[in-house]
């Protein structure tokens, strides 16, 4: 039997509708309920621009991910290709960009329940979902991949509810989509930062990596076809909420899909929307909780955080300690602060991680043809993450520089 603490590996369980279906909860989640609006207000009438650009550096990014985890089929995603193409700091910034990043948007989705379930007690209600969902975690990655498909289903029949609605009703009107005319490449540029926020759960896949059956063949076939069917459904949105509402209102709209389903003459759908965009922000919290767990096992393991971190539950084959320190973090923050301008801030440490991925992809083949999409996906992130909003930009850059230095000083200590 595994004893706590060794650094045994996880069970390989998932096949590729079960990894398909974790990066549809991650990337379906609260993101298409949420960011369409922020980004209309950056980028007016020039939004499905900012959709098709962030799709684009998706893309470049996934592909990226997907040769690499083939290749290295560990808990751990960006962090373990980084250590092995990059050098061991490179992975520990893509580890670190990802954990704290990733952890404020865990707060940020629990928040969201709350404050769609019962906005007078959102905080009490996101902790009780962080301690609900950090127990269904622990009971095993299977249990996961289930509640992650009920969510799923449930959240794509309310944005089909949602699309039908919007483009069935005399309100809508094709020359609301005209993007002749966007508010400026800069505002285009910082939708894309937002939006890619949505986008960005197809790293699940990848770092569940450990827990995948026939990675090599598995994880390729798995996050495009995630991410293909998430880019499907937020053009459907996009398009249906645009011809409602339009981009000026749309970039109003403290709730964009419940805003448009009203303008669209179906009040009674509100409701419906809101429970969807609760169940979405669910979906998203208990994938999330599974990347950042699984890439604090990885660091643990290779004693950039505590060793104690690496445990292996030997019944339940999960990263038990990892699993329970991160919904106690998760908690604590859902509890106290106030984190609605995540999405920013979170944006901005995936971008990071994921130019760790292009970076690290680069590496795999010197041939002009296969380092195309590695460089596009590189220059994508580092440009879409400069030009999110100025705060953003600088709690992302100062939270980054704490853990190159935390990162230095215990390389200094290792040397005495």
């Amino acid at each position: 039997m595994t004893q706590p603490g060794s650094p045994a590996e996880l069970r390989r369980t998932l096949g590729v509708g079960d990894a398909v279906v974790i990066g549809l909860g991650s990337m379906t989640g609260a993101g298409v309920f949420a960011a369409l609006a922020p980004a209309a207000h950056a980028a007016g009438s020039g939004l499905l621009l900012g959709l098709a650009l962030a799709a684009l550096v998706a893309y470049c990014n996934a592909m990226s991910s997907a040769r690499l985890a083939a290749l290295y089929p560990a808990s751990g995603g960006t962090y373990v290709y980084g250590r092995e193409r990059l050098g061991e700091f490179w992975g520990y910034l893509a580890g670190w960009s990802f954990v704290v990043g990733k952890t404020a948007s865990c707060a940020a989705m629990a928040l969201t329940v709350g404050a769609y379930v019962w906005p007078e007690q959102a905080h009490a209600v996101a902790v009780a979902a962080v301690v609900a969902l950090t127990a269904v975690n622990y009971g095993g990655i299977q249990k996961s991949a289930w509640l992650t498909r009920a969510i799923v289903s449930v959240v794509l029949a309310v944005l089909a509810s949602v699309v039908v609605v919007c483009l069935g009703s005399g309100a809508s009107d094709a020359g609301r989509l005209d993007i002749g005319a966007p508010d400026g490449p800069g505002g285009v540029l910082q939708a894309a930062g937002l939006l890619f926020f949505a986008f960005a759960g197809y790293a699940r896949i990848a770092t569940l990596g450990e827990e995948v059956r026939d990675p090599a063949r598995t994880i390729p076939r798995a996050i495009p076809l995630a991410l293909g069917i998430t880019l499907a459904v937020y053009a459907c949105v996009a398009v249906a909420v645009l011809s409602v509402l339009g981009a000026g209102a749309l970039g109003r709209a403290e709730a964009p899909l419940a805003d448009a389903v009203r303008a669209a003459g179906a009040p009674g759908m509100v409701p419906v929307v809101r429970a969807g965009a609760a169940v979405a922000a669910l979906g998203s919290l208990l994938a999330l909780v599974l990347g950042v767990s699984r890439t604090t096992l990885a660091m643990a393991r290779d004693h950039h955080l505590p060793g104690a971190l690496a445990a292996v539950h030997p019944r339940f084959q999960v990263p038990h300690r990892a699993e329970l320190a991160v919904g106690a973090v998760v908690a604590v923050l859902a509890a106290t602060v106030d984190v609605r301008g995540a999405i920013g801030f979170s944006s901005f440490g995936v971008l990071a991680y994921y130019a760790v991925a292009n970076a690290s992809a680069w590496t795999l083949d010197d041939s002009p043809t296969a380092r195309a999409l590695p460089a596009v996906g590189l220059l994508g992130c580092v440009t879409l993450a400069f030009a999110l909003p100025v705060t953003s930009v600088a709690t992302g850059a100062a939270v980054l520089a704490v853990g190159v230095i935390a990162y230095g000083v215990r390389r200094w200590l290792g040397r005495r």
